[in-house]
């Protein structure tokens, strides 16, 4: 059954079961009602009976009741003795049960009641006026008011029957509008699953729960495209990356083994290149890997000493770049985030660094509050290539002579980011780049 349907016999059952009650309440107010006005009709004769000039009486076995429309059709009267069978007027054949409690009226105990009673197919309200050696009852039919409640109950039913449809129609129209929005993510979802094209919207109009989900809904969409293209753009910027060095250490090899006898500087020289292309290679498969490995695998984060983490690198940049100065300015810093994360960005940034200062320059690092500083004091970046530094695979036309796979950078941008912080790189005042990583991934 779909959600729509059981909407649908939901609101149903609900409107029914309401209309149920109220009618019980109706039908039992109404009954009540009726049944009070035979009461007082009732009442009102046993008065009457009491105030006649000329009293009741028994005579020769037979009640004798006085005064006008006695043993009209809708009364029945009769004397209850204490033992023995009632007395009837002479208008009445069948007599009326006798309960033990109407016997003990006629001892004049307790006082007036009511009851109900079935004679030949008669429906009655009895009531009973103690009294002594004889208590009254008088008795009224019940057709009228059976034949009422009867008429209530047809006109109930009709009422509850026309109300449930009248739930189920707008149950539906209801439910239908209501689960518009479910219903376009489904069909959208279906096509995004069909198609696999994730540029599939949703509109989205209002501020309630399902508006919100069909929201949802979108961002999660448009997050899976950018997450598409990013793979997209990856693989075919690694494709193009790798086919350069992949094309020439094939024509080395193909030389090398060649029938073609080398010269022994020249084969040595083909041999150097062949292991320096492949070194480049593992760098650019290794970052890639990085790279891919943060986006599906985010590492677990915690509390750390920016400012160690710092120092330990330089410890290491220090051994593996001798030709290099480094300096630190670290104060105490306390960040909350991946360790190995943000030390491989802070060592990139680095190692960045390093390659572009000359033989015997200075690097100087410094780490203020959750932002670590980079300062070198080479060449420095070309004004247009600022805005592209930290793309994936981007090298500045000054830097294709140079070792490195164009994404040390972008791995230190997505690193920020994951953080929730960025990185900037600055043309240096009096020369070289300042580079600005900032970690605001608050402690626990």
């Amino acid at each position: 059954m779909s959600f729509r349907a059981r909407l649908t016999l939901v609101a149903a059952a609900a409107v029914a079961l309401a209309i149920v009650v109220a009618s019980a309440v109706v039908f039992v107010v109404v009954r009540g009602q009726l049944l009070g006005q035979v009461d007082e009709a009732l009442r009102a004769r046993a008065t009457e009976l009491a105030t006649m000039p000329v009293p009741l009486r028994i005579d020769e076995g037979v009640l004798r009741v006085p005064g006008q429309g006695i043993g009209a059709p809708s009364d029945y009267i009769q004397a209850v003795p204490a033992s023995g069978p009632p007395v009837l007027t002479p208008q009445e054949r069948v007599a009326l049960p006798i309960s033990d409690r109407a016997r003990d009226a006629a001892t004049g105990r307790g006082g007036p009641y009511f009851s109900e009673t079935h004679v030949e197919g008669v429906d009655l309200r009895v009531l009973t006026v103690p009294g002594s050696p004889y208590a009254l009852q008088i008795a009224r039919s019940l057709d009228e008011v059976n034949h009422t409640l009867h008429r209530i109950t047809l006109f109930l039913f009709l009422i509850a029957a026309s109300g449930v449809l009248i739930a189920v129609a707008l149950g539906l129209a209801v439910s239908r509008a209501a689960l518009a929005p479910v219903r376009r993510l489904t069909e959208a979802t279906e096509r995004v699953t069909e198609t696999g094209e994730l540029s599939e919207r949703i509109e989205v109009s209002g501020k309630d729960e399902l508006s919100r989900l069909a929201a949802s809904f979108n961002t999660m969409l448009g997050a899976l495209e950018e997450s598409s293209r990013a793979q997209r753009q990856l693989v075919a910027d690694a494709s193009h990356e790798l086919r350069t060095p992949l094309t020439s250490l094939r024509t080395n090899i193909e030389v090398l083994a060649g029938e073609r006898a080398l010269p022994p500087n020249d084969r040595e020289r083909l041999l150097g290149d062949v292991i320096e292309q492949l070194g480049e290679m593992t760098t650019l498969i290794a970052e890639l890997i990085e790279l891919a490995r943060a986006e599906q695998h985010p590492e677990e984060v915690e509390d750390i000493r920016l400012d160690l983490l710092a120092a330990d690198v330089v410890e290491r940049m220090r051994r593996n770049r001798p030709q290099v100065t480094f300096t630190t300015d670290l104060e105490e810093s306390m960040v909350h985030g991946a360790p190995s994360t943000i030390e491989r960005a802070v060592a990139n940034l680095l190692d960045n660094a390093a390659k572009w200062s000359p033989e015997g320059g200075e690097v100087q690092v410094g780490v203020h509050g959750p932002e670590l500083t980079v300062r070198d004091h080479g060449p420095g970046i070309a004004e247009e290539d600022l805005p592209y530094v930290f793309d994936r695979f981007y090298r500045a036309s000054s830097a294709r002579g140079l070792p490195g796979s164009g994404l040390g950078l972008a791995i230190v941008k997505q690193v920020a980011e994951a953080h929730g912080g960025q990185v900037v790189a600055e043309r240096a005042e009096g020369g070289g780049t300042l580079m600005r990583l900032r970690i605001d991934g608050k402690p626990s």
